[in-house]
């Protein structure tokens, strides 16, 4: 694991900010201490492991939709590979709330069966 990657803590996936490893002791082995972000929730989670043991990594998929509207909390988005429309909640940060319109091309993930705008094309 290493900064930048994506992990799964306490059933959220999540991508890692820090990664600290600890020297084994007398009687224990190597930890690692991640420190990572909600993809979703944007919360600060920390887990130890030993360096050894296995994680959790989801699966992120990046896809290109347009916005067709915006009403209330919610953008509806047409996905441009497959024709799919579906809803996604506004996104909290103000750069790309402001420039959200329709007919905008945006690039969505999708991890773990939810879907996020994480930035906005053009």
């Amino acid at each position: 694991m290493k900064t930048g990657s994506f992990i799964v803590i306490d059933g959220e996936p999540c991508k890692i900010v820090e990664v600290e490893k600890s020297k084994p002791g007398k009687h224990g082995s190597a930890k690692a201490r991640i420190t990572a972000i909600g993809l979703f929730d944007n919360v600060k989670r920390s887990i130890v492991v030993p360096t050894d043991s296995r994680v959790d990594v989801p699966e992120v998929l990046k896809k290109l939709a347009q916005v067709i509207s915006i009403f209330g909390n919610t953008v509806q988005l047409m996905d441009l590979t497959n024709y799919e429309v579906y809803e996604v909640p506004v996104p909290e940060e103000e750069e790309i709330k402001e420039k959200l319109s329709p007919g905008i091309e945006v690039e969505v993930w999708e991890v773990m069966g939810r879907r996020k705008i994480m930035r906005v094309r053009g």
